[in-house]
């Protein structure tokens, strides 16, 4: 299949028109009642989804483990979402950066600004992923409201070609991505309440799906501690006093002996194994 019938068979559900009309005569009241309306569908299109995100979750597991990396390909909004969640994972959970790599159409500068056309270049995610010396234990995840981005379906192609495990999240059944990718993640939660803008609920999903695989990854990797994050990086005074009250409350310490357990050891799981 070429390139332009991928994209005439996919069903656009995205960019169909919104369910409230005359966004402008409405008080503020209304917008915002209006906008939370539709966001109580996204948790209930993303619970439809937990199968497959199960499925992509058990696999990369183990990848990860055998010494993978994840990369995220996305443009726009949801290319933003993927270097956001990668972004966080250090701090939060002590990992190295090059565990999880966001990637996005047009580089840093797109994090902020548009970049024309960015997006519709076919070939430059897998480049960029070249780039970073890939191996047969990485996985390469989509990021496409539309499912329609030149950009991530190539990347897609590209790695699954290679070798990679392959998925998408998307908000489009039967969207080119997906026909592309080996696990398709659909949280299909229906139009924009400002017709195809979706950084709204489309982008609140995909949000929550990659809080999901992320968070799942890393406590299966041994970064969480009943449900604490104890290898989180020391960056600030909340985090050093949140490390502290961690310590107190496991090992029975005075607030002053767990601080200094817990700067000399530079995280909590390293202070508490030390302790013991």
């Amino acid at each position: 299949m070429n390139k332009e019938s991928n994209q005439k068979t996919s069903i656009n559900i995205t960019e169909s028109s919104s369910n409230f009309s005359n966004l402008e005569k409405m008080s503020v009241t209304e917008l915002l009642s209006g906008i939370n309306q539709e966001d109580g569908q996204v948790h209930l299109a993303v619970n439809r989804a937990i199968p497959e995100i199960e499925k992509f979750v058990s696999l990369l597991i183990d990848r990860v483990k055998a010494g993978g990396r994840l990369f995220y390909i996305g443009a726009g909004t949801s290319g933003r979402l993927g270097v956001l969640d990668a972004s966080e994972l250090p701090p939060t959970f002590g990992v190295p950066g090059n565990i999880v790599i966001g990637l996005i159409a047009g580089g840093e500068k797109a994090l902020r600004n548009a970049v024309e056309s960015a997006e519709d270049d076919w070939d430059k995610a897998w480049e960029e992923i070249q780039e970073h010396g890939f191996n047969q234990n990485d996985t390469v995840l989509g990021i496409a409201a539309s499912g329609t981005t030149p950009y991530v379906i190539g990347g897609v192609k590209k790695a699954r070609e290679n070798g990679l495990l392959t998925a998408c999240i998307t908000c489009n059944p039967e969207a080119p991505v997906s026909k592309e990718a080996e696990i398709v993640m659909e949280a299909i939660v229906g139009p924009e309440f400002v017709t195809g803008s979706t950084r709204l609920k489309a982008g609140t999903a995909q949000k929550m799906i990659l809080n999901m695989i992320t968070t799942s990854l890393m406590i299966k990797l041994g970064r969480v501690k009943g449900n604490k994050m104890v290898n989180m990086q020391l960056t600030n005074k909340k985090l050093i006093e949140r490390g502290t009250q961690m310590i107190m409350e496991e090992l029975n310490l005075d607030k002053e002996t767990a601080k200094n357990l817990l700067i000399k050891h530079g995280s909590v799981k390293k202070a508490i194994e030390a302790y013991k």
